[in-house]
């Protein structure tokens, strides 16, 4: 009995390799070093996202997909390749940074001047709708029956709240009891959200002070280069000023000559 091997099933999940390999087609530049495990993680985790069957893309998510790689990218050199990079990333877990920016943008406005408790009654009502972005969001994400949470998803969560309250971020009593009061609506676990956003927080602190040392590491570069090059155009304007030296005949030999 042979095997017909047409009628077996082909997978056709893009593996986080066909990921990379996509990624690196579309940024051909080198990526700065001290960022490489930034843009490597968070192309994964999009990634396996991506390829499971509960996620959902949603502008909340897409929030936190562009406040993280904002926030972690920044003082990246050469600036101009930041664009690039993102839209690699988007483009090889076959999205568009377009329109991820754009859903992030609109969400974040709809809730900036709000109040706190403006905030807190959309969630609160999140089973109901209500016609905005957000609104709908949140509706949709409380009546699914099998809601894929993500890192990502609290991150722009994180950042609505932001938007409309820095201040009680923080305090980490205020903040985690706001953030469970918000996800309580959802049907999400305040345990794992609460856990990735300390962990969000201690990571942004850890890059913050990761790229201080980057710049002053480069700002002393910048001086050593500076000094070999005022070294060298004083030696070179030393030698131009300095006379060539001339024999002087001695008595003898002015004395043969005339």
């Amino acid at each position: 009995m042979s095997l017909n091997l047409s009628a077996l099933p082909v997978n056709n999940v893009r593996t986080v390799s066909d990921t990379k390999r996509s990624f690196y087609a579309h940024h051909t530049r080198p990526l700065n070093a001290i960022y490489r495990r930034v843009v490597e993680e968070l192309m994964v985790e999009m990634h396996l996202l991506s390829v499971n069957a509960d996620f959902v893309y949603d502008p909340i998510y897409a929030l936190g997909v562009v406040t993280s790689f904002d926030r972690f990218m920044t003082g990246y050199q050469p600036e101009s390749d930041v664009s690039s990079i993102f839209a690699a990333i988007c483009n090889a877990v076959e999205g568009s940074a377009e329109q991820y920016r754009r859903d992030a943008e609109v969400i974040k406005a709809e809730v900036n001047g709000l109040s706190l408790e403006t905030l807190k009654r959309q969630f609160q009502s999140a089973q109901t709708g209500g016609g905005t972005i957000l609104q709908d969001t949140l509706r949709a994400i409380a009546l699914r029956e099998r809601f894929k949470y993500s890192r990502l998803f609290g991150i722009g969560l994180y950042t609505l709240v932001e938007t409309v309250d820095s201040a009680v971020l923080e305090d980490k009593e205020k903040r985690d009891a706001l953030l469970s009061e918000l996800i309580e609506a959802l049907n999400i676990s305040s345990d794992k959200l609460l856990k990735d956003l300390e962990l969000y927080r201690s990571n942004l602190e850890k890059m913050v002070q990761a790229q201080e040392v980057m710049k002053d590491m480069l700002e002393a570069e910048r001086k050593k280069r500076e000094q070999r090059a005022q070294a060298k155009q004083a030696t070179a304007e030393a030698t131009e000023s300095t006379p060539a030296e001339t024999s002087e005949p001695s008595e003898n030999e002015a004395a043969g000559q005339s």
